[in-house]
């Protein structure tokens, strides 16, 4: 990937926008992380309003969109959905029907929609919304719960920080999950949650009696190849396991034996990525146990191998280099 364009209409939101940007956009060849070219684009040149009352003056138009790897759509006002501009819509299918990458940050999902790319696929959009998308596409999986749903090269995301997940999401598959943790600390966001968490979490902030959970996380992080049952990490919280089990998807919006298979495939990539450890040591390693249950694992989650995701992503300075 290597040319990112950014369609921006009016009433478009600044901060699902700025994601984009900041995803994209910034220069961190100072850490190694190679750049984009990187634009934004719209419809009509000029003057285009936010719905935060300032403008922005974009000077590309949709050509530049057209070759583009990856095509963002940022989020328009309600009033696009049933009349998106044609132009954009264009630009959406001639992505999809050359292979690249194609991303919504928000409502943007339903400009995607409107272009027939996401029939019979699934998607989501921010859970508000949801029900919206689903009545007016039916043809479409809509999934009101997911952060992001990635359908082949088609990504579509929730509102304001799930579109950041989104981001490094897609971000992980083309550089990598160490290049990927780089740009999550500068940005000093989590590197990666997972797609399946829930959008809406009851309790956002943990209650007093719950902080400990962050030790727990900590010590499942440094122990990711034992097996970590509920009992055993309750009893690490002094809790009960109903309890424990509870709290841990409040804080985390996840259960805790989707959140240790998550941080074992990202533990794993960095094996693979920074060292030349047989797969059976980087299973027993990440907790998989076997390289056949590691394989089994990536091919579910990551759509690839162990072994070609070692030859793309390693930084180890004598391996071969991948020509896929």
């Amino acid at each position: 990937m290597h040319t990112v364009a950014v369609i921006v209409q009016d009433g478009f939101a600044p901060f699902e926008f700025g994601v984009a940007c900041e995803a994209f956009g910034l220069d961190r060849s100072d850490e190694g992380i190679p750049n984009f070219d990187f634009r934004v684009v719209t419809p009509e040149p000029g003057v285009v309003n936010s719905r935060m009352g300032f403008s922005l003056n974009v000077d590309s138009d949709l050509s530049f969109a057209g070759e583009a790897d990856l095509v963002v759509v940022s989020p328009v006002p309600s009033e696009f959905w049933a009349a998106p501009d044609p132009r954009v819509l264009d630009v959406v299918r001639a992505a999809v029907a050359r292979g690249a990458w194609v991303l919504s940050v928000c409502s943007g999902s339903f400009i995607i929609a409107a272009s027939g790319v996401l029939d019979g696929r699934k998607a989501t959009t921010h859970w508000r919304y949801a029900a919206k998308m689903a009545a007016m596409h039916p043809q479409i999986d809509v999934d009101p719960d997911a952060l992001y749903v990635q359908d082949g090269r088609i990504i579509t995301s929730a509102g304001t920080a799930a579109g950041l997940d989104a981001c490094l999401h897609l971000l992980r598959q083309e550089l990598g999950a160490e290049l990927t943790n780089k740009i999550a600390r500068r940005m000093v966001v989590p590197p990666q949650r997972d797609g399946g968490q829930a959008q809406f979490i009851n309790t956002p902030i943990p209650e007093v009696e719950s902080l400990s959970l962050s030790r727990v996380a900590d010590w499942m992080l440094n122990n990711l190849r034992f097996d970590l049952t509920v009992d055993q990490l309750a009893a690490k919280a002094h809790m009960s396991p109903r309890t424990f089990a509870r709290r841990f998807k409040a804080d985390f919006g996840a259960t805790p034996a989707a959140w240790v298979a998550r941080q074992r495939i990202i533990h794993a990539q960095r094996l693979l990525e920074q060292t030349d450890l047989a797969l059976e040591r980087i299973a027993d390693e990440s907790g998989f146990g076997s390289a056949a249950v590691l394989r089994q694992n990536f091919a579910r989650v990551l759509g690839t191998t162990p072994t070609a995701y070692r030859a793309r992503f390693t930084c180890m300075p004598d391996a071969p280099v991948s020509v896929a």
